[in-house]
């Protein structure tokens, strides 16, 4: 096994959905930019309250890649 160095990023996803379709839609968009791709740590989920039900997700979370030989 090769020793790796990890770099981490912060992201927020969003959705009408729900939190893990928030988790998944940021991991997307975030794969187009970010290669290597290897964890994901949720830091804080909130949400929007409209008519007294949760109408928006937002996760923030930090996801760590590795670097590049």
């Amino acid at each position: 096994m090769s020793d790796h160095t990890y770099k981490k990023v912060e992201i927020v996803g969003t959705s009408t959905d729900g939190i893990e379709d928030a988790v998944n839609s940021a991991l997307k968009k975030a794969s187009e930019s970010i290669h290597n791709m290897r964890w994901f740590e949720v830091k804080e989920v909130r949400g929007n309250i409209d008519k007294d039900h949760v109408d928006h997700w937002q996760v923030t979370m930090l996801v760590g890649f590795t670097l590049d030989d």
